[in-house]
């Protein structure tokens, strides 16, 4: 089993821009007057890859790779906040302020850096140099499963403040909210079960609809992420489908291998966000790959020894932070959800660290 190490951090910063008219494809100014001076409150996140071990060559010491990783960034994104952002960058789009914080950052080539202009779009350049864009819509729906157990709550129907993720390449954001507002119009204040196509809208079979319907016009179209609620959803790319469910502790820690007089050598604590990634065949006949609640009945052993603990004292997690506690996870939680490959826990909101095995996940947008 190869495992991969990502370390992840995310810095805010305010700025106002100006983005010429027929710029590229993270183009998120308003189609009918591009270059207009306006300002976002960004959001920026790398992700940066240790080795198999976990060991980090920009952290201090065995454990402080997340604390690290923050204040590199912070230091990186710290000339832009509070300015105009045409005096760093001639054309100042996502994309191209993901490059520039990438090469700020002197990590290597081997990073994935996001920016998010709005908490509804953004641009990331993987770690293979390709730009992506995204645009974050929502929708007010009901819908019921047909197919589940009987006394299923599924079964009955209910709603939910749907979300969608359109992640595509070398596009311009506003061809992704042209190529949606079809499917908006179909999809807001509906009861997902009367739209054709949909008579078992599980959150998989949502995420197929919508690829099935903007794919053949959008070529460019990389993933659909469906958000059912605020902690779990499903991706598809066209061939396989991913779900994710994410859990919430408050626990304490203690890194032993900080150095004297650094608070972080005392026991502390964190509010953590756990998100566990699982991939498996669709159930033809159900309409999803797991259910979400059956993920979180058979994770809640393994939960009931995360939480309000001191996680230090864990069975091989010892000095190494959040690396040893995930890892810790997979190994407790592994048998028992085969479909699991991939484990998320940040300590803050979008710091934290991602191990996996199988394919990897996309990095949702925090």
């Amino acid at each position: 089993m190869r495992e991969r190490v990502l370390y992840t951090a995310s810095a805010p910063f305010e700025a106002a821009r100006r983005i010429p008219a027929g710029s590229n494809a993270s183009l998120s100014a308003p189609a009918d007057h591009p270059s207009a001076l306006h300002g976002h409150g960004f959001q920026a996140s790398v992700w940066a890859p240790a080795s198999a071990a976990g060991v980090a060559d920009w952290a201090p010491f065995p454990g402080g790779e997340i604390d690290a990783l923050r204040d590199r960034l912070q230091a990186g994104v710290a000339p832009l906040d509070y300015q105009l952002l045409n005096d760093h960058l001639a054309n100042p789009s996502d994309e191209n302020l993901a490059r520039w914080i990438a090469a700020r950052l002197a990590l290597g080539s081997a990073v994935q850096v996001v920016v998010q202009s709005t908490r509804g779009q953004g641009s990331d350049i993987d770690m293979g140099g390709i730009a992506h864009v995204w645009r974050r819509y929502q929708f007010e729906a009901a819908h019921q499963l047909p197919r589940v157990a009987a006394g299923h709550k599924c079964g009955r129907m209910h709603g939910h403040g749907f979300a969608v993720l359109l992640h595509a390449t070398a596009v311009p954001a506003q061809a992704l909210d042209r190529l949606w507002a079809p499917l908006q119009a179909q999809l807001h204040h509906a009861c997902l079960n009367d739209l054709p196509g949909l008579e078992n809208p599980t959150s998989e079979l949502i995420a197929s609809w919508i690829w099935a319907r903007l794919r053949p016009q959008l070529p460019q179209l990389a993933w659909v992420t469906v958000y059912e609620t605020a902690t779990c959803g499903a991706h598809f790319d066209g061939a396989s489908y991913r779900i994710w469910k994410e859990l919430g502790f408050d626990s304490a820690v203690r890194l032993a291998n900080a150095p004297p007089g650094d608070a972080r050598r005392h026991v502390h604590g964190h509010s953590y966000r756990l998100r566990l990634h699982l991939t498996a065949a669709l159930d033809t006949v159900l309409g999803w790959t797991i259910d979400f609640g059956d993920v979180k009945e058979i994770f809640a052993p393994v939960f009931t020894r995360l939480d309000h603990h001191p996680l230090h004292e864990l069975p091989g997690v010892g000095q190494s932070g959040a690396l040893g506690i995930v890892r810790w996870v997979r190994d407790q939680a592994g048998s028992a959800l085969p479909q699991l490959e991939r484990i998320d826990l940040y300590e803050t909101s979008g710091c934290g660290v991602a191990l996996s095995w199988g394919a990897q996940q996309p990095a949702l947008p925090v």
